[in-house]
């Protein structure tokens, strides 16, 4: 049976939105949130690491233009074609070398996605959080409808924190506008936002349950939120506090400078006048790997890599602004009678 002509429109239409969600700009758009074109893109996610390793792939550009002017005027320098000793020592060294970039890589990617599981915990433990507080807490008077909003911004205020916590910074007008200037002036004293805010958000849960408008148990399960957001807190900051031993970057680092040291040695013989272009791409292949797992590692801060924090905690916003907006319409729920049972 033949399709009709808009039923094939329409598969090609999905066909077509499928391949630009799976395409490098489209997945860049969905990390980020940002629609750019791919050269864009890619300078970009470039530019936090050409200007650290350009000055080592100058260098040893250099450096194999020198090999290949030694060796072009006579001098001995580079290694005998037949010497197979040579060749397996280096090739050895190769394979050593990959294996210890295969783990800082793995390594960094680990760390870098448990940032990003924690992160989408967070999503979810505020959500949760703030839709419990929205419906189980009961309201006696506007003064108390007022007060809930407030403390619903509160944990919203809490996933800002938590992001200028972990990025180092100082405390911005985003945060000051989800709570009151009093707060946000005792907040600038506070050694860790996070925290007061969590103890704010406690403070007002216990008050609720001591003027009865929730019970032990409603009590007890909204604290069980809070803890989760502090566990959330916790498990970030262990990713930021505990990096990879240095000793890995350090001997990572200097086993590809004695490597870009041997190598040209090896191909000057083939290559010539190409060895310091092929040693400059070498060294800048290795440089940027080992880049990039140094980068990754901490994925908080405000590198292109990193993780989309800002997108995140808008999120967080747009969902709590959108549940304190179906509160204050006070829409009930209305269940739906089956017409059977109306008959």
């Amino acid at each position: 049976m033949k399709r009709s002509k808009p039923t094939r429109a329409l598969d090609e239409c999905k066909k077509f939105l499928s391949r630009v969600k799976n395409s490098f700009k489209g997945k860049y758009h969905l990390y980020s949130g940002e629609q750019l074109d791919w050269i864009t893109v890619v300078l970009r996610l470039e530019s936090s690491i050409i200007p650290i390793v350009i000055p080592s792939v100058i260098f040893f550009s250099i450096y194999g233009f020198l090999v290949s002017l030694l060796y072009h005027f006579g001098l001995p320098i580079g290694f005998t074609q037949g010497n197979r000793v040579v060749t397996n020592a280096v090739l050895s060294f190769n394979i050593g070398l990959t294996l210890l970039l295969v783990f800082r890589t793995n390594t960094a990617h680990e760390r870098f996605w448990e940032g990003r599981k924690l992160w989408g915990a967070l999503v979810n433990t505020v959500r949760n959080l703030v839709q419990n507080i929205s419906i189980v807490i009961k309201e006696q008077s506007p003064k108390d409808r007022r007060e809930k909003e407030a403390i619903l911004r509160l944990a919203v205020a809490f996933a800002f924190a938590m992001k200028i916590h972990l990025r180092g910074e100082k405390l911005n007008e985003q945060l000051a506008s989800l709570m009151s200037e009093s707060q946000y002036f005792k907040l600038k004293d506070a050694k860790h936002p996070p925290l007061q805010i969590a103890f704010w958000i406690r403070d007002y849960l216990q008050y609720q349950y001591e003027r009865n408008c929730l019970n032990i148990y409603q009590l007890t399960a909204l604290h069980t939120l809070v803890d989760e957001l502090l566990n959330i807190l916790g498990g970030c900051e262990r990713i930021l506090k505990t990096p990879l031993p240095l000793i890995y970057a350090i001997k990572l680092r200097l086993l590809v400078g004695i490597y870009c040291l041997i190598l040209p040695l090896e191909i000057v013989t083939y290559l010539t006048w190409w060895t310091g272009v092929v040693i400059a791409f070498v060294n800048f292949t290795l440089l940027s790997i080992e880049h990039i797992g140094s980068e990754i590692e901490e994925p908080f801060g405000n590198d292109p890599n990193d993780l989309p924090l800002d997108l995140i905690c808008n999120t967080i916003l747009n969902n709590a602004e959108e549940m304190i907006t179906l509160g204050s319409k006070n829409i009930p729920y209305i269940p739906q009678v089956s017409e059977e049972i109306n008959h």
